[in-house]
């Protein structure tokens, strides 16, 4: 798994260094070699930059997560469904579903040609190199049963695990990469550290435990700038009682991540970029009980050990290759969709080597 993520850096970066020296809109870069690698993971595929059915499944899946968030009240007051407005966005986002959905089971179809003669496994062949395949494994070993591997199942679970792998930890290393281009300071010191720990050795995950700046840094833009500021709802199973309040069964509950990142209470100076929180006296690496970037429980975000080996070996990977600058001073507030994205912006790379 993590030579595919190296793979995916090492051709990202060569387009970099085709543009070196000029402001550069990270987003289609990043949305093209993280989207293939969870791609990857997921279904055991990967795209050409210019086939249009990827450019079609990367647009639907950029400008659905934008529209999901417009529609977010839907959730609240139902009847704003029938305004000219919420329906044009709900029909954009049931015909990327239907769209999305064929390409899968296509995909699908490919697989299981490729299976040995009879379709199925056998002892030699798990199909389990990606998700697509230990879904299938499930659905043919528990066909005559009532389960949850089923076509819809299928269909809906991978469509997760794909877009929301993708837009959180773009849109993170995104954040990332703008506050360290504007934090000189803080870059020279993730260089620093890097170079002295690795000198010219390329980043390894398991290298990551001895580079603590560079994950507080990380973490740092996660807390400051939470990607997902009202966090995924939840759903109560049954009548609760908490702090007097009484709260029925299936109420929708908004974690509200932002409140708790942004917290006084729980952090110092909350709206100042302050790596140095994510590290201890002795200058490791500390994660504070506040800071709940892949919420918290048992519904914890099941990617979090993935989403990090993304973050750190693309975030690391770039700085230890590349010094970044901003051609114009940088605006922090982001635009809200489902997620909390950066404004656009255009970063300056130069090579460091």
């Amino acid at each position: 798994m993590e030579s595919d993520v190296r793979d995916g850096i090492w051709e990202m970066m060569e387009k970099i260094k085709s543009r070196e020296g000029e402001p550069v809109d990270l987003e289609g870069f990043l949305m093209h070699s993280i989207g293939n690698v969870v791609f990857n993971l997921v279904f055991g595929k990967t795209w050409n930059e210019n086939d249009e059915t990827w450019r079609k499944l990367m647009s639907l899946q950029e400008e659905g997560t934008k529209l999901i968030g417009v529609a977010g009240p839907i959730n609240f007051l139902p009847i704003l469904r029938f305004l000219p407005k919420f329906k044009k966005i709900i029909r954009y986002i049931e015909t990327g579903i239907v769209y999305s959905h064929d390409i899968y089971q296509k995909i699908l179809e490919d697989f299981k040609r490729d299976l040995p003669p009879g379709g199925g496994f056998d002892d030699n062949t798990t199909g389990e190199t990606h998700f697509l395949g230990a879904f299938h494994r499930k659905m043919v070993e528990m066909k005559n049963e009532r389960s949850f591997y089923t076509l819809e199942q299928f269909n809906y679970l991978m469509a997760d695990l794909w877009g929301a792998g993708v837009d959180t930890t773009m849109t993170t290393l995104r954040w990332f990469f703008l506050y360290v281009a504007h934090y000189q300071n803080v870059q020279l010191k993730i260089q620093k550290e890097m170079d002295d720990v690795l000198n010219d050795k390329n980043l390894r995950l398991e290298d990551v435990p001895s580079l603590p700046y560079l994950q507080a840094c990380i973490s740092e833009a996660q807390r400051l700038r939470s990607v997902t500021p009202l966090g995924i709802p939840h759903g109560t199973l049954q009548d609760t009682v908490l702090d007097g309040y009484h709260i029925p069964k299936g109420t929708m509950i908004v974690p509200l991540q932002w409140a708790i990142h942004m917290s006084p209470t729980y952090h110092k100076n909350p709206g100042t970029y302050d790596p140095s929180r994510f590290l201890d006296d002795e200058g490791k690496y500390s994660k504070p009980e506040a800071f709940i970037p892949f919420q918290t429980g048992k519904r914890i975000c099941l990617g979090e050990d993935y989403a990090k080996t993304l973050l750190y070996l693309y975030g690391g990977t770039i700085l230890q290759n590349f010094n970044l600058s901003l051609e114009t001073d940088p605006d922090f507030t982001g635009e809200v969709g489902i997620t909390l994205t950066p404004k656009p912006h255009r970063i300056i790379f130069s090579c460091r080597k």
